[in-house]
């Protein structure tokens, strides 16, 4: 079986070689890594001191420019540069804990099951609120969604992250792959059409990435904004599967989590990240009745309204 891992990057730094490292020392080996870097003269600078070539003979770098980028569009671009049977989706900040991270994922691919993902776990210097949302979303244990949890997981059924996950070729040609132009959830999106196509979708918690972020309150809004417009972009995806409960979910967990660790006073900043969320997710389901400029002002990913047709026209 042929594997490759493909990356979209921006403006790596010298931790992009450490990554690389890690990969290279997986117990299954890696055909290619393809990276479909935005911003050449970046990625110049950073290996024109460095024997990168020779000391990574099996990556592969494609550049394109800043607003050629796309979630879905530059990640099926990358698709197509693979020969591999099948391809681990990454991004640049997610660090496999061991050199079993490749092996558990593809283990994970047998029977109906298209794609599985990795399980996140939170830096050591990570906030509070992070290792909680963390823990939430990608608890201990392994399972495989299909079609027949969706009444009782609701949206939790189509939840996928391509910060790491891998996914069969066949099934991705079969179905069309990943969606040319969306500002966010290209992998729920593909794990939607996938689950409802009568395939499952594998999370596999023994195959686990170090990945967190530090956001303010402010990036939370913005990022929840992108996904509300990905939401409203896509009923046919969205619509009718309930997703508003697993913040009410996540609060408990908050709670219990901060309650054993006496920490309980901690608890109202969670509420406020919580609304600040909340806050951006609604205004993303609703972009549509929004000025044009207050849409530039709060997205995350400026280049997507630039795109083709204007914030009015979608």
């Amino acid at each position: 079986m042929k594997i490759d891992v493909i990356i979209p990057i921006y403006k790596p730094g010298k931790a992009l070689f450490a990554l690389l490292d890690r990969l290279q020392g997986q117990t299954v080996p890696i055909q290619s890594i393809i990276l479909m870097n935005t911003g050449k003269k970046n990625f110049e600078r950073l290996v024109s001191e460095s024997e990168f070539g020779e000391k990574y003979s099996n990556v592969i770098v494609h550049h394109l420019a800043k607003r050629e980028f796309d979630h879905g569009g530059t990640r099926h671009q990358g698709v197509q540069y693979s020969h591999g049977d099948v391809f681990v989706m990454m991004t640049q900040d997610a660090w496999p804990v061991d050199s079993y991270l490749i092996e558990h994922l593809v283990k994970a691919l047998k029977g109906k099951v298209a794609v599985a993902y990795a399980r996140q776990v939170s830096a050591e210097n990570a906030p509070e609120f992070e290792k909680i949302s963390r823990g939430y979303n990608y608890p201990a244990k392994s399972q495989v969604k299909t079609a027949a949890d969706l009444d009782r997981l609701g949206i939790k059924t189509f939840f996928c992250s391509n910060v790491c996950a891998a996914y069969r070729r066949d099934v991705y040609e079969e179905s069309g792959g990943f969606i040319r132009h969306t500002i966010f959830n290209e992998d729920m999106i593909y794990a939607a059409g996938v689950i409802r196509a009568g395939y499952g979708v594998a999370y596999a918690a023994e195959a686990e990435v170090v990945h967190s972020h530090n956001y303010t309150n402010w990036m939370q809004l913005r990022r929840n904004f992108d996904l509300g417009v990905s939401q409203a972009d896509h009923p046919e995806v969205f619509a009718g599967v309930a997703s508003e409960a697993e913040g009410k979910k996540l609060a408990v967990a908050a709670w219990k989590y901060l309650r054993n660790r006496k920490c309980l006073c901690k608890f109202p900043g969670f509420c406020l990240q919580c609304g600040f969320k909340y806050a951006g997710y609604l205004m993303g389901r609703h972009y549509k009745s929004m000025p044009e400029r207050l849409i530039l002002r709060i997205t995350m990913n400026q280049e997507y309204w630039k795109q083709g047709t204007n914030c009015r026209e979608r």
